[in-house]
């Protein structure tokens, strides 16, 4: 495998990994990140985070 398919593989697990696994670390009503419960604030991050990651 190349070095920049590893590279690119690892990047595409991070998201995937934070949004699977984590869930059940973050699922929290409270504390509450601006305006919303921490749970929905997660993955609306990541949801904006990941193109990030990715590009």
């Amino acid at each position: 495998m190349k070095k920049g398919t590893k590279y690119a593989l690892i990047l595409g697990a991070i998201p995937f990994v934070t949004l699977v696994f984590a869930l059940p670390l973050v699922n929290r009503i409270h504390p509450v990140v601006l305006g919303l419960p921490f749970l929905l604030f997660w993955i609306l991050a990541w949801v904006i985070l990941t193109p990030a990651i990715l590009f």
